[in-house]
Order: structure tokens, then C-alpha cells, then sequence
């Protein structure tokens, strides 16, 4: 188990010296700083939660890669968690067609090492930072089959959305047989009266690319009328670049 870790841990045992605190504090300013220095020019942004556990024979797999391409050909940069399994699929997605693939790591007691797709990424130490960072470049967040973590990666984010914390970015939940059951208790809680109604009309649930792809274009470029080649100049003498996507003539199709 790694420094950085036990510090964490250290961390959720409750209060600590003040000396500690602080440093703390500042060591999560200082990752947020590395991450806006990282994701400031890379455009409009697609974020893709998913498993880091399936692997490319999958259909989930290939449905994540399928998604990522279409969503990439709207002019979209696609952000993921930077590791393998369905963040692999959609970075590799964004590569097929030439798109820009981003990826926000997460440093892990094993480590998380970022799949061979990016053209840029970052490596965040904190889950909560890394979590805003994916949130913040985002315009719709697609959402593939995983476990603990890509739950709360989508509650957090349709909390926020539901508390007007966020804008209400379009939330695509994909794999209808693997998340029948949450689909199901989703609706529970509207029946049961702890959201209301109208907060069902927060989330798609579809396995349909086509639907998927028109429902993100039609709120995102349309409602919000995006300018997709909007970019944002570096200025070079802070050591600040453009990011440009990577094209390769030997990604398998």
C-alpha cells in the first residue's frame, strides 16, 4: 500500500492537527491546478463512465468504442478515467475517427496505468478531484455498464443536475439488461415519492447508438447552441499547448 494511500486513510479517521488539515487542503488545490493546467484547451467535452474490467471481445466493449465514434464525429473531445476496459473502448472510439481522447487517471493502491488510446492525460491523486475535472469540461456524460465507481461517478452527477448545481447536461444510461434492476429501483424512488417524476426526464435509457447520439446532439448543440470549434489560445511562454488528436493508421477496426 503506497504513501499516498495511507494518507488518504489517514485522512477519513476524523480530525487531525491543524498543520495537517492545511496541508492537505493545499496538496488537493495543487491537483486541481495540475488538472486545469492539463484540460484547459482541449475543447467541449463528452465524458464516458464505465467498468475498467471489461475487455475488448466485449460487447460492452465494442458498444462503448461504437458510441465514443459517433460522439467524437459531432466535433466532441471524448474524457474518460483514462484506464482500460470501457475507458479504453471510448478513448479508442474517439481515435478511430480522428477525435481527440482525453483521459483523467486516478492513482490507485494498484496502479491505474492509462490505456494506450490518449492524446493527453492527467493523473489525479484524489477521487473527488478527479471526479469534479470530469464533470467540468463535460456537456452530456454517457454512461456503460461498471461497479461501485461508475455509480457513484452517476449519482453524484445527477444529484447535481438535480439540485440545479448543475446545468442539465444530457445523461445517457447504456446496457439495458445489465442495469434493468437499477432502472427499476430508479423508478422505485419516483413511485415512493423521494424524487419526483419530472426527474426521470434526467436520464435516457437506451442501447440504441442512433437515439443516444441524437438525444446529445439535439440538447447539447441545438438547446445550447455549442460552438464546437470554439478553443481557447495557450499562451506558450506559461508552457501551455494545444492538445491535437493523435491519428494512427494501426488502431485494429
Amino acid at each position: 500500500m503506497n504513501k499516498m494511500y495511507n494518507e488518504e486513510q489517514k485522512f477519513l479517521r476524523g480530525p487531525r492537527g491543524r498543520f495537517q488539515e492545511l496541508r492537505y487542503v493545499f496538496g488537493a488545490v495543487l491537483q486541481f491546478i495540475k488538472g486545469f493546467r492539463t484540460m484547459h484547451f482541449i475543447g467541449p467535452c463528452i465524458t464516458v463512465f464505465g467498468s475498467a474490467r471489461f475487455k475488448e471481445d466485449h460487447p460492452f466493449y465494442k458498444l462503448a468504442r461504437e458510441v465514443s465514434a459517433e460522439i467524437a464525429k459531432l466535433g466532441f473531445t471524448i474524457m474518460t478515467g483514462g484506464g482500460p476496459g470501457i475507458m479504453e473502448a471510448a478513448n479508442r472510439g474517439a481515435r478511430d475517427v480522428g477525435g481527440i481522447s482525453i483521459g483523467c487517471n486516478i492513482v490507485l493502491p494498484k496502479e491505474q496505468t492509462p490505456n494506450p488510446y490518449l492524446d493527453k492525460y492527467v493523473n489525479i491523486k484524489y477521487f473527488f478531484v478527479r471526479k469534479e475535472l470530469l464533470r467540468k469540461y463535460s456537456y452530456a456524460f454517457v454512461v456503460l455498464p461498471g461497479g461501485f465507481g461508475t455509480l457513484d461517478e452517476l449519482f453524484e452527477t445527477i444529484t447535481l443536475i438535480q439540485t440545479t448545481k448543475m446545468e442539465h447536461f444530457p445523461v445517457v444510461i447504456m446496457g439495458l439488461d445489465y442495469h434493468k434492476d437499477l432502472i427499476k429501483h430508479i423508478k422505485n424512488m419516483a413511485t415512493a415519492k423521494t424524487i419526483s417524476e419530472e426527474d426521470l426526464n434526467l436520464i435516457l435509457f437506451t442501447d440504441s447508438v442512433e437515439e443516444a447520439i441524437k438525444h446529445i446532439k439535439d440538447y447539447v448543440v441545438n438547446n445550447l447552441n455549442l460552438n464546437l470549434n470554439q478553443k481557447t489560445n495557450p499562451i506558450w511562454m506559461l508552457g501551455e499547448k494545444k492538445v491535437k488528436a493523435i491519428t494512427s493508421q494501426n488502431v485494429a477496426s
